[in-house]
């Protein structure tokens, strides 16, 4: 049976084109120093100010030349002087001379080549400087590193909408910025529903369970760069929950439930998103995560995750924090498969598209293989602990037996 043939459910990969066409990135901007730049998107281009390197210089220690004055039979010059980084020489190199140079340091005018230091030898004194004997002739250019060869002026570095990396704030640094325009950080009310539910650290009384889901989804979203707004453990108390949609959807840009979409008799979320906002979708042809909500409130738009602790973790990591992403300004799509050789059985029932938990490893020729982590309920999280990313079983296909190819989703910083 198809996912189509499933009453009420919505196939993956258009819940999450409803949701990224639903999604209209923020336009508020902070300013803020290159220091706190890291994880942040930016708002503008960036245009580079300056070349990199701004000068032409050596790529090594060695003698800045003119290539032109060393052929076979001539291979002597005379030292005139040294460059330093910092501390160039600034007289005009004349034929027949060189200078010592230094990695870094910026070339004299006159030279265009660089000797390193192992390919030449010490000769002797003359009364306009010393010798120095060169082992190698070697291309004009060589060894040196020309003005713009990384970023000229005037480039696009970084086109808005980039979330910087630690080497893009390193590059941003050899630019001279100090501040840079990123849009804000959107605010995300979490909260988790359930009479059962207790936090950790507390005693646990008959038929209690210590709460998971809202931990695992706030440090996602605090990968993703968010400012989390946490409001705890609700009850299944109708009023209190309708009270704290309330404030959350005033307070956030974006409210995350956990519980309360199912189909249970205290099941009250799904009712109070029908009074106070619009529900896109509930209900998806995944596994795991069917009952996974997403629309609006007033002011917010909304998330309902699953109870179910895995369940929970990977509908916010395949769905929502791609929409989060647009929101953020950042380009978003779908996931980008790779294909695997599967090493295990596979167990599955056609209908849904299943995030199935395994190992990724390349073997000893090069192709990937994936296997199961073991027991895939929705309630092992360990499952997700001893894997390092989804085998991705098609909706239609049933289970997987050893040697078939599956497609792979290898983890990412988000929830790895």
């Amino acid at each position: 049976m198809g996912c189509c043939d499933v009453p009420g459910l919505l196939p993956f990969d258009q819940a999450l084109g409803q949701m990224l066409e639903a999604i209209k990135p923020i336009a508020d901007q902070d300013t803020v120093d290159l220091e706190q730049a890291h994880g942040r998107v930016l708002a503008e281009a960036v245009i580079s100010p300056v070349h990199v390197p701004p000068q032409n210089n050596s790529a090594m220690d060695g003698y800045a030349l003119r290539a032109a004055d060393l052929s076979g039979d001539h291979n002597s010059l005379t030292q005139i002087g040294k460059s330093f980084a910092g501390n160039p020489y600034t007289e005009v190199l004349q034929p027949g001379q060189c200078i010592r140079i230094m990695t870094g340091a910026r070339m004299p005018e006159g030279a265009d080549t660089v000797v390193m230091q192992e390919d030449t030898t010490a000769g002797g004194a003359t009364e306009n400087g010393q010798t120095v004997e060169f082992k190698v002739t070697p291309p004009a250019g060589d060894n040196v590193r020309l003005r713009g060869d990384d970023i000229n002026a005037g480039a696009e570095v970084f086109s808005a909408g980039r979330c910087l990396s630690a080497a893009d704030v390193s590059v941003l640094a050899a630019l001279g910025i100090a501040q840079v325009p990123v849009v804000r950080k959107i605010k995300v009310a979490v909260l988790s529903t359930g009479d059962e539910l207790k936090s950790p650290g507390e005693s646990l009384a008959d038929g209690e369970i210590f709460e998971s889901n809202r931990f695992g989804v706030i440090a996602m979203l605090r990968r993703l760069g968010a400012e989390v707004i946490d409001f705890g453990i609700l009850p299944d108390d109708p009023d209190v929950l309708a009270t704290t949609f309330t404030q959350a959807d005033q307070q956030a840009d974006v409210v995350v439930s956990s519980g309360g979409v199912s189909v249970g008799e205290a099941d009250y979320t799904k009712d109070i998103l029908d009074q106070q906002g619009d529900i896109g979708f509930w209900k998806l042809a995944i596994k795991p995560g069917k009952p996974f909500a997403f629309g609006t409130l007033n002011s917010s738009y909304f998330f309902g995750l699953p109870g179910n602790p895995v369940s929970a973790m990977v509908t916010f990591h395949q769905l929502a924090a791609p929409a989060l992403k647009k929101l953020q300004g950042q380009a978003a799509s779908g996931p980008k498969y790779q294909q695997a050789m599967s090493q295990g059985h596979f167990r599955k029932r056609p209908g849904r598209l299943d995030f199935q938990r395994g190992v990724i490893e390349l073997n000893d020729e090069g192709q990937l293989e994936a296997r199961p982590t073991g027991a895939q309920g929705s309630h092992i999280l360990t499952s997700l602990t001893q894997a390092n990313g989804y085998v991705v079983i098609e909706a239609e296909r049933g289970s997987v037996a050893p040697g078939e190819i599956v497609n792979v989703l290898p983890f990412d910083s988000i929830i790895g």
